[in-house]
Order: C-alpha cells, then structure tokens, then sequence
C-alpha cells in the first residue's frame, strides 16, 4: 500500500497542511510549523503561496 499525504483533521491551525506533513514525514507538527514559518519569513511570501496551493491541492484526511 502506498503512503498518501493528506491535510490533517485534527492537528491544524489553519488548513492542516503543516500537520498532514508532519504525518507524512513522522516529525512534530511544531517542528514543521516553525520551519514554515521561518521559511516564510525568508522568502518573501513565496512559501505562503505554496501553502495556500498545497491547502487546494492537497485532500482533506479521510474520517475515520
């Protein structure tokens, strides 16, 4: 079975991006969120929009 990244359901603060992968890649969600956000800084809001294109592209996590 291969592994599918999803956004998160239930560890999100905005669209659960930053939590799906978190998931995906088993890390803290906080250590991702806090490299979003630095990366962010440095970037001059390119990784805001890669954000907000991951949140639509991205599927919302299956209810289980």
């Amino acid at each position: 079975m291969t592994k599918r990244i999803y956004r998160s359901r239930t560890d999100r603060v905005i669209a659960g991006v930053c939590g799906g992968l978190a998931a995906y890649i088993p890390v803290d969600p906080v250590i991702v969120r806090i490299i979003a956000v630095l990366l962010g800084l440095w970037s001059f809001g390119t990784v805001l929009l890669v954000y907000l294109i991951l949140a639509l592209l991205i599927p919302l996590e299956p209810e289980q």
